[in-house]
């Protein structure tokens, strides 16, 4: 095992965060090491110093990138916290929009777009809600966003989806891809991705009717949540709903919300 000391490890947390954001305390420096360590093993490099003056350099051959990658990937799968996809359901049978543009804004491998374009195409085929919807999906993360193009799935993630959307939206694997599933190219052509970073000016997409804004909170320390969501909050229209994780509380904001639910808020239309 490698050892990365107090001094490396602050080393590697000071640039994470003045570079894009993510806010790293001293205990998460065993989640450091169990990240970085094998990564650094296979580079053939001596140790977490040397690595660290990698990621500093200007000419890191893309080695930033995948340090940000490895640090910042969790748990996902399809239909993650169902209340939430009740709710929008119920929001979506409400209101009958015949336009809709959804906002994944943590996307992870693209489970939560994927899941969201689901709901919309049942509600869609159903005439719940018009033709005219759209889900974008994105994430710091290039590996991410690349595995989420793919749309290759392991099954495991695909376990609270119902058998029925089973059937019609993927596609399963046999021989050397049994195990994983494929989501239909239909379904994959109404969710596109790319590459955003929260702790950056979002200027060019939007407005959205619905974001999602879940389990990505924990890489920010209280001054950089935020700021994030007022900063996603500009791009939802008045009126609209946001989901965070129901397990990160109300996060402090400038922008007017109202509480709908546990991890659900609406925008206060000014």
């Amino acid at each position: 095992m490698l050892d990365l000391s107090d001094q490396t490890f602050w080393r590697i947390a000071d640039l994470m965060y003045n570079t894009i954001g993510l806010s790293f305390s001293d205990n998460k420096k065993s989640l450091v090491s169990s990240r970085l360590g094998p990564r650094i093993q296979r580079l053939g490099l001596e140790g977490f110093d040397e690595y660290a003056a990698r990621i500093e350099a200007e000419d890191d051959g893309g080695e930033f990138q995948m340090a940000v990658d490895l640090l910042t990937t969790n748990e996902t799968y399809f239909f993650r916290e169902p209340a939430h996809f009740d709710l929008l359901e119920d929001e979506m049978r409400r209101e009958r929009p015949r336009s809709l543009a959804v906002w994944s804004a943590a996307c992870s491998f693209g489970d939560e777009p994927y899941s969201i374009a689901m709901l919309l195409a049942d509600l869609q085929m159903q005439g719940v809600i018009g033709s005219a919807w759209s889900v974008l999906g994105t994430d710091i993360s290039d590996r991410v966003l690349r595995s989420a193009i793919g749309g290759i799935v392991p099954e495991d993630r695909l376990r609270a989806v119902s058998p029925e959307r089973l059937r019609r939206y993927c596609l399963r694997g046999d021989g050397a891809d049994e195990g994983k599933s494929m989501l239909r190219p239909e379904l994959r052509a109404r969710v596109r991705f790319g590459r955003l970073n929260l702790c950056q000016p979002i200027d060019d997409i939007g407005p959205f009717d619905v974001v999602f804004l879940r389990n990505v909170m924990i890489y920010f320390d209280a001054e950089t949540k935020s700021a994030v969501v007022d900063r996603v909050l500009g791009r939802l229209r008045p009126g609209g709903l946001m989901f965070i994780g129901t397990a990160e509380g109300r996060i402090p904001c400038q922008t007017p919300i109202q509480v709908v639910a546990p991890g659900a808020f609406r925008k206060v239309a000014g």
